[in-house]
């Protein structure tokens, strides 16, 4: 026997030595024996594998392994993605405040940020930035998270713009500070008695920005409120229960929180809300999840308003994050939150993650985003709300009171294909790009925009022609099909580049069903007393 043999028997015998003076240490310290087993075999493949290992990567596979046998939402999170993670939850990020598109490969300035860094400095819509900190980047292949790099940092640091403005060279130094990133993205009187507030996701500033846009509809004297939560995915508990906190009476439950090694924990209205006696609607589809459902279960249970659209996501499940020193973190679910009526609206995840997301899409296959009658609950998951008494389901997200099928009848595949190539976007910026001061001069106000403008047909044209040059060949019957909400959709991208995302949801909301059924509703007290019946 060589000696190098020799030396691997002798560390083989080594290790399996140490290996059971662990072992048996642990037994005798009394140590979980699963612990135990993980332990060890992290430490067999550490010392015996054929290959050299990454033991962090082994590490944080183990971790997501772990993770992924519990549920759909216990995730572990790297260090790298932490931060991207928390920035819409945060409410803000460090930046010089614009929104931006790439256009022709150049990176182009659709609106300052009012009152942010590159406002101060007197950059404006249409800018095209060429330089940044002295890197080229026209005609480069730039890409959006290329931008994030390039523009986002520290507060207070800076960074060096190049910037042609029709035909002109400027040169600014803007100084990167905290941008805001909006939950409330629009608010506004949907008619003269009725507001409307659009909630994206429940994060740090939400509640301050819904108490900002009740004061400036405050002046209008609304005795109507319609919330949208279409679309919101979730966010932080403790935001969804001080919107909550708005809309019901003082000392009424909004929601608890239970887990097996977590004991329950109830959250009441805690103080006199901003809107506890108006009639109030509240929107929501199956993109509606998690602090969405809150809000909505919390309204529905007390009978304080409406629900209207179709069944929520169904997530029922409260995360908690454990930090690591490394900077990544996992999420693990230590409870079910549970609405006034005491059901957890969370859905079944036994088929594993794969069937737990495609749900949604087995909620078209048999047709219940059509038909409401195509939607079973389980029986032995009804529950009764708090003041009428009326039957609600646990089990499968919140239901609404008034069910809203999804609109098919303006789809067509060529509208559908003109967007995702990204055409209507880009015709749309090039349009105002080329006519803003026209548009601005002509339009002093959103309304007056919104009662006379209207898209041309040299527009159109446009449209079409750029889709032919996508390879997207007109199709005039389709045309046909999404015509009013091919308009109504260009009219409302230019409005937002204008003006901003509030007037865009304000152009295009005239053609969701949901929203104009909830005017109907709210303006006939006959019709919205039924509905809580």
């Amino acid at each position: 026997m060589t000696s190098k043999s020799s030396f691997k028997m002798y560390r083989i015998a080594l290790v399996n030595l140490l290996l059971v003076f662990v072992y048996t240490g642990m037994f005798g310290q009394g140590y979980d024996k699963n612990l135990q087993k993980l332990q060890l075999t992290y430490q067999v493949i550490n010392a015996l594998y054929v290959d050299s290992v990454d033991q962090g990567n082994l590490t944080e596979e183990a971790i997501v392994g772990m993770l992924k046998s519990l549920d759909p939402h216990s995730v572990y999170i790297s260090a790298d993605e932490v931060a991207a993670m928390n920035e819409p939850l945060d409410g803000s990020f460090d930046g010089i405040g614009i929104q931006f598109n790439i256009m022709n490969d150049t990176l182009m300035v659709v609106t300052p940020l009012i009152g942010g860094p590159s406002e101060k400095v007197g950059i404006i819509a249409g800018d095209r930035i060429v330089t940044i900190d002295g890197d080229n980047v026209a005609g480069v292949g730039l890409k959006n998270s290329d931008v994030f790099k390039y523009l986002r940092g520290k507060k207070g640091t800076k960074v060096k713009l190049a910037v042609n403005r029709k035909g002109s060279d400027l040169k600014f130094t803007v100084e990167r500070d905290k941008i805001p990133i909006h939950s409330v993205e629009s608010a506004y009187m949907a008619d003269p008695k009725t507001a409307y507030v659009k909630i994206t996701r429940f994060a740090l500033n939400t509640h301050d920005e819904f108490l900002e846009a009740l004061d400036k509809l405050e002046p209008n004297n609304f005795e109507n409120l319609i919330i949208d939560l279409r679309g919101n995915g979730g966010g932080y508990l403790k935001a969804a229960i001080d919107i909550a906190d708005e809309l019901i009476d003082e000392d009424k439950l909004l929601v608890y929180t239970q887990g097996i090694n977590s004991p329950r924990q109830s959250h009441n209205a805690a103080k006199k809300g901003r809107f506890e006696e108006g009639k109030l609607v509240v929107l929501m589809d199956e993109g509606s999840a998690s602090a969405s459902e809150i809000v909505a279960g919390a309204v529905q249970d007390w009978d304080r308003g409406i629900v209207i659209g179709r069944r929520s996501f169904g997530k029922g499940l409260v995360q908690r994050p454990f930090d690591f020193p490394d900077g990544s973190m996992i999420r693990l679910t230590i409870a079910k939150y549970h609405t006034p009526s005491g059901r957890c609206i969370q859905k079944d995840y036994s088929k594993g993650e794969d069937a737990y997301h495609f749900e949604i899409g087995e909620r078209y296959l048999h047709g219940e985003m059509l038909n409401s009658d195509s939607i079973q609950f389980d029986e032995s998951l009804k529950y009764t709300t708090k003041i009428k008494g009326r039957t609600v389901y646990g089990g499968g997200g919140i239901m609404p009171d008034l069910f809203i099928p999804v609109d098919t009848t303006m789809y067509s595949n060529y509208y559908r294909d003109l967007v995702a190539s990204g055409t209507v976007n880009k015709v749309i910026l090039a349009y105002v790009d080329n006519n803003r001061e026209l548009l601005k001069g002509q339009y002093k106000s959103f309304n007056q925009f919104n009662e006379e403008f209207e898209i041309s047909q040299s527009l159109i044209d446009e449209l079409i022609k750029n889709g032919e040059e996508e390879d997207i060949e007109k199709n005039e019957e389709e045309l046909a099909i999404s015509e009013k909400f091919m308009l109504t959709q260009m009219k409302a991208l230019i409005a937002r580049d204008l003006f901003n995302t509030s007037e865009y949801f304000e152009t295009i909301n005239i053609l969701s069903e949901s929203y104009t059924k909830a005017l109907e509703v709210l303006s006939d007290k006959r019709d919205y007393s039924d509905y809580l019946k």
